[in-house]
């Protein structure tokens, strides 16, 4: 008997609750609990996910196969068809795809459950011991994580597939194999059909011990989490320019803590944004920390990447990895004008509308100010410490070659208008 009552209770106020169902064994008896449960308790709308990778003939079938299941639960069935990338791991390939499916699909504060179990975190840590992992990676697959807009949840982490299979076979579920569980060229096939069957025949608790393991790091990371936490405090504080929206640590806060306690607050404030570079990729932080002060250097991380101005760090994803270009003319001065890439910017002015367009920096370029005659732009975004990855994306007010305003810039340093941006936004990769 399987009860998954107090794993569920904290979602239960969730909008709705969505289930990764692949047909293999383990999500078609997570989504037949609960469908269980939703029949004998109020609970979210339910709906099922069917992520197809179609990576080899078979599994042409397999959403066919998802849907009959789902028909006879009176549950509704959403299959995603995606690309995977290609790549050195195609297992971790098509991981990617199939959680850029899931994020993409789940909405505000919904919940997705899957289906991982006690021997998935066992051979989860294995994996990762092999792969030198530090901590954070160590204490394996948490219950419950931000995903997107939602979270994800794992309520069956305390179960043994040994369980999974006796539920299912009590109550005559039927499911896939997918024929690929066999192929040992993958690590996790290989962990899982050669190595952990020959730890358990000389100790029977393997799984359940290395799961209890798992569960120990992550309480010790846990702690390190709250001193990442506390060693961030100062590291946030005083952020400059809060009209652009990114986030920013103060670089001397950071060399103020030891090497261990700085890479100890990256990851934590990274682990947040991004897929955490492995130990090898450490050396890109050495980099931006220690390069020359006039330096402009950058570290390019999986989801976005980090570059240095000004003394702080900052997070950069989303459309501020593009470049943006061109001229935009400007035909109604009273309405904002949308800006390819770029965010959105409004106009404070009388002056009429006809001739004025937005522009990007070429270098060289001036301005008339009040009371101060013509000033080098480059001289006032530096007054203003503007960060170097900024200046060549900030709008610039033109009619002809006449440079009227810069978007943001303090009030002294603008002309008898005020041009308003709003910066595109900083989409996080990972939550």
């Amino acid at each position: 008997m399987i009860n998954l009552t107090s794993r569920l209770t904290p979602w239960l106020n969730a909008p709705a609750w969505r289930v990764a169902f692949s047909g293999g064994l383990d999500s078609t008896v997570l989504l037949h609990l609960l469908a269980s449960y939703a029949r004998h308790h109020p609970a979210p709308p339910l709906r099922a996910i069917h992520v197809h990778h179609g990576l080899q003939a078979a599994a042409d079938a397999w959403p066919a196969h998802c849907q009959s299941v789902c028909d006879a639960l009176g549950i509704e069935l959403d299959v995603i068809p995606v690309q995977v990338a290609p790549g050195a791991s195609l297992e971790q390939a098509a991981r990617n795809a199939r959680y850029d499916a899931f994020e993409k699909r789940l909405g505000a504060d919904e919940v997705l459950f899957t289906g991982q179990h006690r021997d998935d975190q066992a051979e989860t840590l294995l994996f990762r011991l092999l792969r030198g992992a530090g901590l954070r990676g160590l204490s394996a697959m948490p219950a419950h994580r931000a995903l997107g807009q939602g979270s994800l949840a794992r309520p069956m982490l305390g179960l043994s597939r040994q369980q999974l299979q006796a539920y299912a076979d009590a109550h005559g579920l039927v499911w896939i194999d997918d024929p690929s569980n066999g192929d040992t060229a993958f690590a996790r096939n290989f962990l899982r059909g050669e190595v952990l069957p020959l730890l358990r025949g000389r100790w029977p608790q393997a799984e359940a011990n290395l799961a209890r393991s798992a569960e120990h790091l992550g309480e010790a990371l846990g702690l390190l989490d709250e001193l990442a936490g506390s060693d961030l405090v100062s590291a946030c504080d005083n952020a400059p320019l809060p009209w652009l929206g990114l986030d920013s640590l103060s670089l001397d806060a950071l060399c103020a803590l030891p090497p261990a306690r700085q890479r100890n607050a990256l990851q934590y404030w990274l682990s947040q944004r991004t897929r955490l570079p492995d130990t090898r990729h450490w050396a890109g932080w050495n980099d931006l920390r220690d390069a020359a002060a006039d330096a402009c250097p950058v570290w390019r991380l999986t989801d976005g990447e980090l570059q240095r101005s000004h003394g702080r760090i900052w997070w950069l994803s989303g459309e501020w990895l593009g470049t943006v270009s061109g001229e935009h003319p400007w035909l109604d001065g009273a309405q904002a004008l949308r800006l390819p890439g770029n965010g959105s910017v409004h106009l404070r002015s009388d002056l009429p509308a006809e001739g004025l367009c937005i522009r990007y920096r070429q270098g060289g370029e001036v301005m008339q100010l009040p009371g101060r005659g013509q000033r080098d732009l480059k001289r006032l975004l530096n007054e203003a410490q503007i960060p170097h990855f900024v200046r060549q994306r900030l709008p610039l007010l033109y009619r002809g070659e006449q440079l009227l305003a810069v978007a943001n810039l303090p009030e002294r340093a603008l002309a008898d208008c005020q041009l308003h941006w709003q910066p595109p936004t900083n989409v996080q990769g990972l939550s």
